[in-house]
Order: structure tokens, then sequence, then C-alpha cells
């Protein structure tokens, strides 16, 4: 039986943002309240946790600077407190640019059996009508709720699996989807109604991951190339020049890639660098076909394409 306390691990992002205006949504400096002190301006948090919250700063960055060290620190401290026996779940403040890939590459490294629940903000804390003191509520009442597993993000009243879930929109409140998939739930007056899907199961090489993240003395160089009108396969050509170590493709449509930069890819895994095509689509996933020459990303975004590639090549070190 897990107990009852409730971590919650700051890294920064908009939730923690200031600006030096009240109304001023967009002018705001992120990661700059700490955890400890978002915690206790929401009224009736402690009291939805019985109390036990426990904070602990692990960042306090915008996450348009996230990065291997952060993203290593982070699974680290989750894995730590989820083999607690006294910890329910583990809540994370992030910033909204990068959550999709955080929530994936703690899927992709965390045997996450207990809840891991990602929150943010589209607005800083100064805000008029901040979105975070809801959303830190939503995402305590997700660790709460029986069911819950795995790395899962709460945002605007709706829970989300790590494998599908998206930054759609650069302002509004409801900023996150999980496109086609759909939301796993939703929270409801601090209730999580579930869909009749249900929290995504952790992978089963989880452990071989953590220990190639510690281990690594650098992480694999991947890099996302677009395919548009007009693309060329020089910034391929120059990229495997370099020692690029793996490609992911945000692909037109279901996977296709103008003839130029698709030469130029071929050419790069002929010489040994690993390429994937996802697409550039907001929805859907690429659906491969036989002959296909470079393989799909298994329905992963160009973003969690990578941290998947990059995991992959770790592991295969």
């Amino acid at each position: 039986m897990s107990g009852q306390k409730i971590v919650v691990l700051g890294t920064g992002g908009t939730i923690a943002g200031t600006s030096a205006q009240a109304g001023d949504n967009i002018g705001y400096t992120a990661a700059q309240v700490g955890v400890e002190q978002l915690l206790t301006a929401v009224p009736g948090l402690q009291a939805l946790a019985g109390g036990a919250l426990v904070a602990e700063q692990v960042a306090q960055i915008d996450s348009k600077d996230m990065d291997g060290e952060v993203w290593r620190t982070l699974a680290l401290r989750c894995a730590h407190h989820l083999n607690d026996s006294e910890v329910r779940g583990v809540v994370i403040t992030h910033g909204t640019d990068t959550l999709e890939e955080t929530a994936w590459f703690l899927h992709e490294v965390l045997d996450a059996a207990k809840p891991v629940v990602l929150t943010c903000a589209m607005r800083p804390a100064t805000a008029l009508t901040p979105d975070g003191p809801q959303n830190l509520l939503d995402a305590v009442a997700t660790v709460l709720a029986p069911g819950a597993t795995g790395v899962l993000a709460v945002a605007a009243g709706e829970v989300h699996g790590a494998r599908h879930v998206q930054k759609v929109h650069p302002y509004r409140i409801s900023a996150f989807s999980s496109g086609d998939a759909g939301p796993l739930g939703w929270v409801e007056e601090g209730v999580v109604r579930w869909a009749c899907n249900s929290p995504v199961a952790q992978v089963d090489h989880a452990d071989s991951a953590m220990n190639s993240i510690v281990n690594a003395a650098a992480w694999p160089w991947v890099e996302i190339v677009m395919n548009h009108a007009g693309a060329s396969g020089r910034a391929v050509d120059a990229l495997v020049r370099e020692g690029v170590q793996g490609l992911v493709v945000a692909c037109t449509g279901n996977g296709t890639i103008h003839h130029d930069l698709e030469a130029a890819l071929v050419r790069a895994q002929n010489a040994g660098v690993r390429v994937v095509r996802s697409t550039r689509c907001a929805e859907g996933q690429v659906l491969p076909k036989p002959g296909d020459a470079l393989p799909a990303s298994q329905g992963l975004s160009p973003v969690k394409a990578r941290v998947a590639l990059m995991l992959d090549l770790l592991r295969a070190d």
C-alpha cells in the first residue's frame, strides 16, 4: 500500500513566472517564484493533499531552455521519490514549451507504477486570473484519483497521457491536446473522470533507460529537420559531415518528403546515421507502407521521436 505523501518537484516555467503589470500575460519572466511559495499561495491545496505535500526545487528555468542535465536530475529525483513507500505520487511544475518532451522522456525512463503528473500554466503567477493554481489543484487531484498511474500531464481541466500530449496553441489557456486520441480524462470539481482510454502503461525497458542516462558521458546528437516546399538535402549533408548521430524528419502529410531531402536522408542512413520519420501534422500519425526507405516514429511527434531516438542510441552504446 503506497503512502500519502505527494512530492511536488519545481522546475520553473510560466507557472512560476512574474510580470511587472498584473494584466500582462506575455511580457513576463518565467521561473521567478520558488515551488514552496507557489504551493503556499494556492488556497485549499494542502487540505486536498491531506497536509502531506512535500516541495523540492529541482531547477528554476524557462522550459524553452530545458536540457539533458535537468532531465537527468529530474528523472533521478522522480525515481528516488517513487521508490519511497510513503509517497503516493509526484507532481512536477513545468513550463509549457517543452512539457510534452519531458513527459515522454520520463515515460521512457521511469518505472512509474505510481502517478507522475506534470502541470503548468499559460499565465504567470502575477496575472489577474492565473491558471496555475487550478492546474496545481487538478494535478494533486489526479495523483489521488483511483486508477492514476504512469506519466500524465494536467492542464485546463484535462488529463493527457505522455504519448499523445502536445502543445497546440501559443497563448490560450487550453493550449494542450492529445489530437485524435483525446484526453485520458477530465478533472471536474476535484474529481477525475476517466475517459474510455486508460493511462498509458509504462515501458518495460525503463531500468535500462535510466542506467543509460546515469552512465552516459554525453547525450547523442539528434536533430530534427522539416520537410517543406523546396526542401533541399544540404542541411542534412552538413549535419552528417559534422557527425550527427540521429535525424528525425518532420514530414509533410503521411510521411512524405521532398525528393532532394529524401535522397540526402537515405545517404545519411546508409552512412550509419539513424533516421526516423514523423509528421508535422498536429493530429494523426505516419502510417508506414511496405518498402518504405525510412522507418516511421510509431505515432510519436517529431520532438518525442527525437527523445526516443536519443534514448535508443544511448542504450545501444
